[in-house]
């Protein structure tokens, strides 16, 4: 009979730390803090070389800058130092040196800033043209040169200066806004 007694205490003082030690939440006890998922810092690069390749494979445009940084909740690539090669529609190469540019993501539009100087050769002729400005966009998809500020246009023996400028490669065809002021000379 003191076996049975026995049993009975020690089952009771068991149950009773079970539910004792595997209680609910006591009162007291810090919160559970559940952390954010941290934001996408993008990437960044030192003397980075970007190459925008087209249906066929072959390079649509080249991005060379000293440093890039990727701001993914903007969609924008910043650039320090830029250098821009890319082909016209009759196959000649043009760069476009700058101190800084920006390239949104998913829309082949490089813009380019600070001390811009582009250079290449006028589709439809054979003379080498340089444009400088101190800002310059280029839509690599449809291959048209824009800006909105003063802008200058050198071929051999040519100055023409104006402000703003569409330089629509494609279509062979350069249009200088207003303000426009030209030297030629012999």
């Amino acid at each position: 009979m003191i076996y049975r007694i026995t049993a009975i205490v020690a089952f009771i003082a068991l149950l009773v730390t079970v539910v004792v030690l595997s209680g609910g939440e006591r009162e007291g006890s810090a919160p559970v803090a559940v952390e954010d998922t941290p934001p996408d810092l993008g990437y960044s690069a030192k003397k980075a070389r970007m190459v925008q390749t087209g249906a066929d494979g072959m390079p649509v445009y080249t991005l060379d800058a000293a440093q890039v940084q990727q701001q993914p909740d903007q969609g924008l690539v910043n650039m320090q130092q830029v250098v821009l090669g890319f082909r016209d529609a009759s196959g000649d190469e043009w760069t476009a040196h700058a101190e800084r540019g920006e390239l949104a993501q998913n829309s082949g539009i490089v813009k380019l800033e600070g001390a811009v100087h582009v250079a290449g050769v006028l589709p439809g002729t054979a003379e080498p043209a340089d444009i400088t400005s101190n800002s310059l966009a280029f839509d690599t998809n449809e291959q048209i040169l824009t800006t909105r500020e003063p802008v200058t246009l050198v071929m051999t023996g040519r100055t023409l200066e104006a402000h703003g400028m569409v330089a629509n490669l494609k279509e062979r065809r350069v249009q200088l806004e207003s303000e426009v002021h030209g030297s030629f000379h012999n």
